[in-house]
């Protein structure tokens, strides 16, 4: 049994983007893992900074609660499930400030900066699994579009931060799909075993 940590971000909970996260705690559930879900929009997360709270940054502090409590809980994840649309190529503005507020720098925290640049502390968590969806099909995001989610947001900054055995499932041409090829892609999802 793992301690999970489901980080979701979407406004709308009739999008399928809601169906993944529904699909994934019950998969969870079943698979008899301790379960935590941040849902950003629903717990009204402030993604941006203010003076204070980029002050307080390089002394691995904060002044909002739900940045500690948050980086609390991933501290103590042995897995993390990233749930989210790619917007513009890139995750939505509030998961990346989710990363930018979070994610805090010191001994203990996220990460430290050493001689060689970012050295991530969040090494306790073993799978990382981020599961988003797209318009464009996820051939032609990979292919035309620079593969940004991948390239960056997991090869790089998800890495740099200590997260392990990294997996990417995309539901691309979400707008053209059918109804039997989203409820396939939540058996699929429902299928999986999360670590």
């Amino acid at each position: 049994m793992s301690n999970v940590v489901v980080i979701y971000c979407h406004p709308y909970e009739r999008s399928f983007n809601h169906a993944v996260l529904r699909t994934v705690v019950e998969a969870l559930n079943e698979q008899g893992h301790e379960t935590h879900v941040i849902d950003l929009h629903d717990e009204g997360f402030n993604p941006a900074y203010d003076a204070e709270e980029l002050r307080l940054f390089h002394e691995g502090d904060t002044h909002d609660p739900q940045v500690s409590a948050y980086l609390s809980m991933l501290r103590r994840a042995d897995t993390a499930v990233f749930i989210t649309p790619i917007w513009w190529n890139s995750i939505p503005g509030m998961l990346k400030g989710f990363i930018d507020k979070v994610m805090k720098e010191g001994e203990g925290l996220s990460h430290t900066i050493g001689r060689f640049g970012v050295q991530g502390e969040l090494t306790n968590i073993k799978h990382t699994y981020v599961l988003t969806t797209s318009t464009s099909p996820t051939l032609f995001f990979r292919l035309f579009l620079g593969d940004g989610v991948k390239r960056i947001f997991i090869n790089q900054t998800l890495k740099q931060l200590g997260m392990q055995h990294r997996r990417w499932i995309n539901f691309g041409g979400i707008t053209a799909s059918t109804p039997q090829q989203r409820e396939r892609h939540l058996a699929k999802i429902a299928a999986m075993t999360f670590e």
